[in-house]
């Protein structure tokens, strides 16, 4: 296969005699066969040593021939990346002539190589269209920058100038399809602006679903918000799991108009937002003169105020181990006392919680009450990250746009493809809370109606080990339910394979073999 280094001492012959210099290229005895940047016909070279001794010499058929197996080595690996890679490649000479042109791009562009080859590119394309022409112009490339190089095809490009010798002499491009996405995004677009048109015609009727703020028609999202329906119904307390900003508290609030409590009050306590010495005062409140700076009149708490109704405890693992005994005592014997009080109050509130953390793993460490624990959980439901259901992206995107154009008095911008993009491969650590502010901070900025990728804060562009990461990673394909999610993601991409490999972060290749497995070719 190929060597990274051919040297001209191990092409070389043994010097019969001395050859006169005037007539004859002579090179130092460690130069390699790629530092020969010219030769003279029919004339042999010479090696010499540091002393400058000639010690060997190359033919001239000899270098030649050297030359010519370099090649084929070099052409052969050249064919095979340009069949191996999934995108569309594409290289042309000095002049625009196209000198490559991969299966993938006449898939892509439904034009043959053979029409294509030795064809001056903007023959096919119009010149303003053409982003490899202007990089051989500027000498400089370009990475993941949107182009529309005809009405109905949308990718990002990479483009790199060919340079010898500080010259150029060509040019490269790599493209990725992002058709289906733009088209996906154009649709949810409109979809989703018919759809709050008619939530608002609906208005605040009865009839509205109480988890229709709960936005998204990802499995992930779909199952959360099923069990969360049927556990609204009973009286059972509930934990709400999930990673911050996923929306924990929403669910608490649509649980609660769901329920038979739905005409009391809705009363959250952030657990980790007060300070242990106000915390026993905050929840079960105190009567008249119980402490030094209390209220005259006494104070109802949490629990008094949620009366009838739904008390949200937020952030339930930041609650203090003296606290959970006495939240324990007050979820077992259903009455509390008021602090500086001696009269039991029944307790008449359903219990939601939620938290952030392990609270199994807190049970171990000794950090949470397990008795606490299996009181409060009843229930467990989890919801799911945002990077775990970013089909749902476009969706949310048009519904903080169109919340923040209302309140900053500006139209509803247009998402530019390749912003979507950037979104679609984001990590969103920070969740929809994250997302949220995002769109928020855009909005701001934007003047045009279009966001575009220069309007991204800083972070976007900074490279994360998993800022990269699909849809659907290839770890989450196993055996029981990668088939379901290769007819998710053909459905979601309208049958588009390239796509679909996209979204699953599989290559086109390995989502063939798997249709191919469950009989879907």
């Amino acid at each position: 296969m190929l060597k990274e280094k051919v040297s001209l001492l191990s092409i070389s012959l043994p010097l019969d005699e001395e050859i006169h210099t005037e007539k004859i290229k002579q090179f130092s005895i460690d130069t390699l066969l790629s530092e020969v940047e010219e030769i003279v016909l029919d004339q042999d070279i010479v090696l010499v040593d540091e002393a400058g001794r000639q010690v060997r010499r190359v033919p001239f058929t000899t270098l030649i021939n050297a030359i010519f197996q370099e090649w084929q080595k070099l052409s052969g690996v050249y064919q095979t990346l340009l069949r191996a890679v999934d995108n569309a490649i594409t290289i042309v000479d000095s002049d625009g002539k196209v000198v490559a042109w991969n299966p993938k791009a006449e898939d892509l562009y439904k034009t043959s190589a053979e029409e294509m080859i030795g064809s001056k590119i903007t023959n096919r394309f119009k010149e303003d269209s053409v982003v490899l022409m202007s990089t051989m112009k500027e000498g400089k490339g370009v990475i993941r920058h949107y182009n529309q190089p005809q009405e109905d095809v949308h990718v990002l490009i990479n483009t790199l100038p060919i340079f010898i010798t500080d010259k150029v002499v060509g040019g490269i491009s790599v493209e990725s399809d992002i058709t289906e996405i733009v088209k996906l995004n154009n649709e949810l677009t409109t979809t989703t602006a018919y759809i709050q048109d008619l939530e608002n015609q609906i208005g605040n009727k009865d009839i509205i679903d109480p988890f229709h703020k709960i936005k998204g028609r990802s499995q992930a999202i779909k199952t959360s918000i099923s069990l969360s329906k049927k556990v609204a119904h009973t009286d059972a307390t509930v934990v709400i799991t999930g990673e911050s900003g996923v929306g924990k508290e929403l669910f608490a609030q649509a649980i609660h108009k769901a329920s038979p409590r739905s005409k009391g009050p809705f009363i959250d306590l952030n657990c980790g937002a007060i300070p242990s010495a106000l915390f026993e005062s905050e929840l079960f409140g105190y009567e008249k003169g119980a402490f030094t700076g209390a209220i005259k009149e006494g104070k109802l708490g949490k629990i008094g105020t949620a009366k009838g109704g739904t008390l949200f405890l937020d952030e339930i693992g930041e609650m203090p181990l003296e606290l959970q005994v006495k939240l324990l005592r007050v979820l077992q014997e259903k009455q509390y006392y008021r602090v500086g009080g001696n009269q039991p109050i029944p307790i008449d509130v359903r219990i939601l919680s939620a938290t952030n953390r392990d609270l199994e793993k807190m049970v171990e460490e000794g950090l949470f009450r397990e008795d606490l624990y299996y009181r409060l959980n009843v229930v467990t439901i989890p919801i799911p990250p945002l990077r775990d259901r970013k089909e749902d992206l476009p969706e949310l995107v048009q519904l903080f746009l169109k919340e923040f154009s209302i309140k900053y008095r500006k139209p509803v911008p247009v998402i530019s493809p390749e912003v979507m993009v950037t979104f679609m491969h984001f990590p969103w650590n920070g969740n929809i809370r994250q997302l949220r502010n995002i769109i928020e901070r855009v909005m701001i900025f934007t003047d045009d109606n279009i966001i575009k990728s220069e309007q991204l804060p800083n972070e976007f562009f900074k490279r994360h080990t998993n800022s990269q990461s699909p849809i659907l990673g290839e770890a989450e394909l196993h055996e029981g339910d990668e088939k379901s999610l290769i007819i998710h993601a053909l459905k979601v991409t309208y049958g588009n394979k390239s796509a679909a490999a996209k979204m699953l972060g599989v290559s086109r290749v390995t989502l063939y073999n798997k249709m191919k497995k469950y009989g879907q070719l």
